[in-house]
């Protein structure tokens, strides 16, 4: 008796391309409007419980390491061109649908915050959260990696197994 056949690793690699091409292309298109509309420090709306508020990040996440210049900058982009390049290699791996779609969103939402970092010198942040009590103002590609994290982590505790790898 043939012993089954592991899952094709395609769907999952094409899901992984296609949430990072979305998420990297949305995020850009996004800032785009929101720099082309609104002055640094200007804020915009409410939209619900939303504002947009322009602001620039030189460090990362949270605003921390904020004052490191140019060699900050270039290490991090340093730094997410590595992450995004072992990313890819893990979503070139797998055959899990939804890990594919986790690592699409993370590796999406880093090129868009590196595309940020090489052409502005800084990443754009504009959705400002403050009335719901997040102190931060962040940005679609911060949203991609946070849910593709959340996607991650979600897969890891309901599937039982080892990660399933392709071909």
């Amino acid at each position: 008796m043939n012993a089954p056949s592991a899952p094709s690793p395609w769907p999952a690699r094409l899901l992984a391309l296609g949430s990072a091409l979305i998420a990297a292309t949305a995020d850009q298109a996004l800032k785009a409007q929101v720099v082309r509309d609104a002055a640094a420090g200007e804020t915009l709306g409410p939209f619900g419980p939303l504002r947009v508020t322009l602001t620039g990040n030189t460090g990362i996440s949270y605003g921390l390491l904020q004052d490191g210049g140019d060699a900050m900058r270039w290490g991090l982009a340093v730094f997410a061109c590595a992450v995004v390049a072992a990313l890819a290699v893990w979503a070139a791996r797998n055959s899990r649908l939804i890990t594919g779609l986790g690592l699409g969103l993370i590796i999406g939402g880093a090129v868009g915050n590196l595309i940020d970092r090489l052409m502005r010198g800084a990443v754009v942040d504009f959705i400002d959260a403050r009335a719901l009590a997040f102190p931060w103002i962040f940005n679609l590609a911060d949203s991609a990696i946070t849910v593709g994290i959340c996607l991650l982590l979600l897969e890891s505790w309901v599937t039982p197994g080892p990660p399933q790898t392709g071909a």
